[in-house]
């Protein structure tokens, strides 16, 4: 799974692309818009290696992708609580007024690094509680997402920290929290299965790449989130986004336990 949090990502075998510890493209800044939405910082052997996203669910409750919360491979988390990550002089250590640790992550008990798109949702507790927050993120019901179709009306609001633009030239990455309004391309089909949905992803859209994996895709403008983001088709961000549904029952059953333990 390492790999797939490179700014510049790598195929893996079948026919996902990696994970997409991905970031806004074409987007705006997100400002004060979806405080909800944190940095998560991953450590491997007590070191900061990788970035994904997440969403608050709770003061002290953040969901993201199964592949951000892997305890086979990281060591440690903790989360940056700003919109400007790049302007805290204290990243990526602790002990920043807007820095978290986790106490505990887990992902999906079904999870498997090995085909991580089938059940890519993780979840973290922090030690300390998040202030300033008043809008946290909220879950779908079971199977709600069934009757969306792909039409240019079925959008969602998607958000993350990272890379904002690949190309051949240039690559740009900043720690800055973003937001875009994709629309629904494929659900419930042989392609996406029950587990996922895919997004567009273009300059007329926007989508997401590499630093936003684990961020939400909330469902139009409410504080529902369909789904986390997952994975990319391809290495340069282009095209469509994968995005992991949290409306299916074995999601909700996960993250709800997880919750109550906590």
């Amino acid at each position: 799974m390492r790999k797939a949090f490179a700014l510049i990502g790598v195929l893996v075998v079948a026919i996902f692309a990696a994970p997409a510890s991905q970031g806004i493209t074409h987007g705006e800044l997100d400002g004060n818009g979806h405080p909800n939405v944190v940095l998560v910082l991953m450590e491997v052997n007590g070191v900061p290696a990788f970035r994904c996203s997440g969403t608050l669910l709770s003061p002290t409750i953040v969901v993201t992708a199964g592949h951000c919360t892997d305890r086979g491979e990281f060591s440690g988390i903790r989360i940056f609580a700003e919109s400007d990550v790049d302007a805290d002089p204290t990243y990526p250590g602790p002990g920043g007024p807007n820095t978290h640790e986790a106490s505990d992550f887990t992902s999906h008990p079904s999870y498997d690094p090995n085909a991580f798109f089938l059940h890519d949702v993780g979840m973290i507790a922090l030690a300390t509680p998040v202030t300033g927050v008043s809008t946290f993120g909220s879950l779908p019901g079971v199977d709600s997402l069934d009757g969306l179709r792909p039409r240019a009306s079925t959008t969602f609001t998607s958000v993350g920290f990272g890379v904002q633009r690949i190309n051949p030239a240039q690559s740009q990455s900043q720690r800055i929290r973003m937001v875009a309004h994709p629309k629904l391309d494929q659900i419930n089909t042989g392609f996406t299965g029950d587990f996922s949905l895919l997004l567009s992803n273009n300059a007329a859209t926007g989508g997401t790449c590499f630093g936003d994996s684990g961020g939400p895709n909330f469902r139009g403008t409410s504080t529902v989130i369909a789904g986390v983001t997952s994975f990319g088709l391809n290495g340069t961000c282009g095209g469509t986004g994968g995005v992991f549904r949290l409306d299916r029952q074995n999601v909700l059953d996960f993250i709800n336990n997880f919750i109550a333990t906590h």
